[in-house]
């Protein structure tokens, strides 16, 4: 197993240096999360289930920070297999969330911008398709509007990651069985006149416009969108995204041949986009709430494969100082853009030794594609 401290060497060493013009900011975390250890079952057993757990501009330095916010403890660090993912686009060294969207949910590079479409303009079917293809459920959850580049590339297809209607009027053919996240706006009051939540309806969802409604729906194929834009930071919001994850996995495990879900921290990226660290700090340590939540869900389930990444690192911020005792950082903002280097892989569970090394983005996509033919070569008794 390649080591986590040689990985994280490596990825320090592809870091760029910093602008000094940023100041430094301070954030404490007054409450702190209890982190459990979380079993791992069996790595050998066939892969029945997948869950990608995708941070948003979540490069190392992000969760150092987050780790020492929290006293020193992470649920992601209940995962034993460590890898590093390169995440340079087919035309530029530094991608963007559609084209990293992409690699990931096609196993395609495409170009910047792109959503689910190759550099020669042809549609590229998803994880989403594919697993649905094998028989399996299937879910996309985010805390962004549901046209944003992550969840987009896993439902959608497009040229341009702009295209706001055009990407959310491709949601009624999407295969996703559970799709939660924002941008209600975009569903109704249209220029082309269409009403998706009704094109949702006739295609058999069950749809909820906001959480608090969520419950009340029945089983089935569900479409849940929260906000009219991107869903409010979690000290407004509260446990709405690990409540999501938990009723997402409730939802789909009740299909015999397992489920493929896609789970976006997404707004972890729009916060150092603004670098504003109390808000990125607040998104980050709710991702690994949520992670922890995942995690335990798969210790009781053998069979699941999780995968928790990132696809790309955003902002070039660097923790500066603080203390852990304190759960007290201080950290700067080097850029309010997306950079290069490469970003941490982390996997738990049936299949997850295949994760280990540094490799393509892309790889992310091979490898869970093939843990599912496996596993459908030899399902779990």
């Amino acid at each position: 197993m390649t080591s986590p401290l040689r990985l994280l060497a490596f990825a320090l060493f592809l870091a760029p240096s910093l602008l000094p013009a940023a100041e430094n900011q301070r954030f404490i975390l007054e409450r702190p999360y209890p982190v459990t250890e979380i079993p791992e079952p069996d790595r050998s057993l066939p892969v029945t289930n997948v869950i990608l757990m995708i941070g948003d501009g979540m490069g190392i330095h992000h969760l150092s920070a987050a780790w020492a916010a929290n006293r020193g403890r992470l649920f992601i660090e209940n995962c034993p297999v460590t890898g590093i993912s390169k995440t340079w686009c087919a035309d530029k060294l530094v991608t963007d969330s559609a084209a990293a969207g992409t690699a990931m949910a096609t196993g395609t590079k495409t170009l910047y911008h792109r959503v689910a479409v190759c550099p020669r303009g042809n549609k590229l079917d998803s994880l989403v398709d594919k697993a649905a293809d094998m028989g399996k459920s299937t879910g996309v959850i985010a805390t962004c509007e549901l046209n944003d580049a992550t969840p987009a590339s896993f439902c959608a297809n497009n040229e341009k990651r702009s295209d706001a209607y055009g990407i959310i009027g491709d949601y009624p053919r999407s295969r996703a069985d559970f799709i939660f996240g924002g941008g209600g706006k975009y569903f109704t009051q249209r220029p082309d006149g269409r009403d998706i939540f009704q094109e949702m309806q006739a295609q058999g969802y069950r749809v909820a416009r906001s959480w608090e409604k969520a419950g009340a729906l029945p089983s089935g194929k569900t479409l849940v969108v929260a906000a009219p834009g991107n869903l409010p930071p979690p000290s407004k919001r509260g446990d709405v995204f690990r409540q999501a994850a938990v009723k997402a996995l409730d939802t789909l495990s009740r299909n015999p041949n397992g489920f493929f879900l896609m789970i976006e921290g997404s707004n972890i990226d729009k916060a150092a986009h603004s670098n504003n660290l109390e808000e990125m700090m607040e998104e980050l340590l709710d991702f690994d709430r949520t992670a922890g939540a995942v995690l335990d869900w798969a210790s009781k389930h053998p069979g699941t494969l999780v995968v928790i990444t990132a696809d790309h690192n955003t902002g070039a911020f660097a923790l500066t100082g603080g203390s852990r005792e304190q759960g007290e950082i201080t950290g700067r903002f080097g850029s309010g853009s997306h950079d290069g280097v490469a970003v941490p892989v982390y996997a738990f569970g049936a299949g997850s030794g295949d994760f280990t090394g540094i490799y393509e983005n892309t790889d992310i996509f091979n490898k869970i594609m093939n843990a599912l033919k496996k596993g459908a070569d030899k399902p779990v008794r």
